[in-house]
């Protein structure tokens, strides 16, 4: 059985815009939402720039009893996955018990609730151990963020957390596909949460010399995918969730549809903890295995969404690798990358590019990369630079890589 797939809403929670369509109208713009750390006093450290969500409310998601005992990205996923329901006139409070038990959820985070762990650990030892959380170890335990967020919305199907680095969201998005294509389940809610703004992930970070630090004093130059003077990626946070639904079921209730998922590829180069092997070889097969999926040429592609880090090694590999995926075509493919606009989200950041590409097939505009001031010899593609560009897309690929030797892709077709 390989049912088709497609998406019926969508919720954001960005550095750069709280809901769906404030996300959009900056990203279409290149309106950029890093700015200087706010949530802890950053002076001390040669990092003092992310991308942080300003202005959420997370009392609106989670009640000031249960706060103290859930980390930030709970409230996050709760939001998003909030609007993408709502998007998608899925009401699972007007639903029975049976119909809840239709619905699974599949979400991606790299770091779950890792913040909320390092803050128990500053409460303990800095001798104040009566304000740590009773539930200090279920929710520092990466899988119960899925089951706070069934809990949430009464979700009874299945309730999983893909945490695979920087391609958890993108794992978990093709999971999600696959339970609907093969049957098991007719919906389901899946896309990425992080919130890893915090003193000892930003420490961790910087000790292995891959973050920006020239651009504290204009934070918004600071990610520069592709760019020859790039010095490494911008730490950030962020929802960006989705329903999906078997394609007859969506058309039978008058879902209005954002996209098809059509394919999905992941490989792994088995290398190395955080370095990419040089060939570019296994990101590139990841892409050639989601556009085979989807029964298409790659030529037929016209947009790839890069992984785009804006560190010297990632964007120059994946460069090749798409010279490697798409051999002649990769000349003529658009493509950019949200992480110039919005810094790096870790394990959600593969949610929020194919937010942006699902995006950018409904209104036919193409997100530009920002910053690209210095063009770098070995990234020789077009990257949609500065300003955003009118193309109607019918074929699109989100491109993930990730810490561990992970890469995945997910194939996206306009049927609209």
């Amino acid at each position: 059985m390989n049912r088709r797939v497609v998406v019926t809403g969508i919720g954001a929670v960005s550095p750069n815009g709280i809901g769906r369509e404030a996300f959009w109208e900056a990203t279409r713009n290149g309106r950029s939402g890093v700015r200087r750390i706010t949530r802890f006093d950053a002076s001390r450290y040669a990092v003092q720039v992310a991308g942080e969500v300003v202005g959420f409310r997370e009392e609106d998601y989670v009640s000031p009893k249960d706060r103290p005992h859930v980390s930030r990205v709970a409230p996050l996923a709760i939001a998003a996955v909030q609007e993408a329901l709502a998007d998608a006139g899925v009401e699972t409070g007007r639903m029975s018990r049976e119909q809840l038990r239709e619905i699974g959820l599949i979400l991606g985070s790299g770091g779950g609730s890792q913040e909320f762990t390092e803050e128990q650990y500053r409460l303990y030892y800095g001798g104040n151990v009566r304000q740590c959380s009773v539930y200090v170890v279920p929710t520092s335990t990466i899988g119960t963020l899925a089951g706070e967020v069934s809990m949430h919305f009464g979700l009874r199907g299945l309730s999983h957390v893909i945490s695979t680095g920087c391609t958890s969201s993108t794992d978990a998005i093709g999971y999600a596909y696959r339970n609907i294509r093969s049957g098991v389940l007719d919906v389901m809610v899946t896309g990425g949460v992080d919130a890893p703004i915090a003193p000892l992930i930003l420490r961790g970070f910087q000790l292995m010399r891959i973050m920006s630090t020239r651009w504290n004093e204009e934070p918004e130059r600071a990610s520069r995918p592709f760019s020859r003077d790039r010095d490494g990626f911008v730490l950030a946070e962020g929802s960006w969730f989705f329903v999906l639904e078997e394609l007859e079921r969506a058309r039978a209730r008058g879902a209005k549809i954002y996209g098809e998922i059509a394919g999905y590829g992941s490989t792994c180069e088995a290398f190395h903890r955080v370095r990419l092997e040089e060939c570019g070889e296994e990101p590139a097969r990841a892409m050639r295995m989601a556009i085979a999926e989807g029964g298409i040429p790659p030529e037929a592609v016209q947009y790839i969404h890069y992984h785009g880090t804006s560190t010297e090694l990632n964007d120059r590999i994946e460069t090749r690798a798409t010279h490697l995926a798409f051999d002649g075509h990769a000349g003529k493919l658009a493509g950019s990358s949200l992480k110039s606009i919005i810094g790096h989200p870790q394990g959600a950041c593969g949610a929020a590019g194919i937010a942006a590409t699902l995006l950018a097939m409904r209104d036919g505009v193409l997100p530009p990369t920002i910053n690209l001031d210095v063009p770098d010899p070995q990234c020789d593609l077009d990257y949609v630079t500065e300003v955003g560009r009118r193309v109607n897309l019918e074929y699109a690929l989100s491109n993930c890589i990730a810490f561990g030797s992970k890469n995945s892709a997910i194939l996206l077709r306009n049927i609209n």
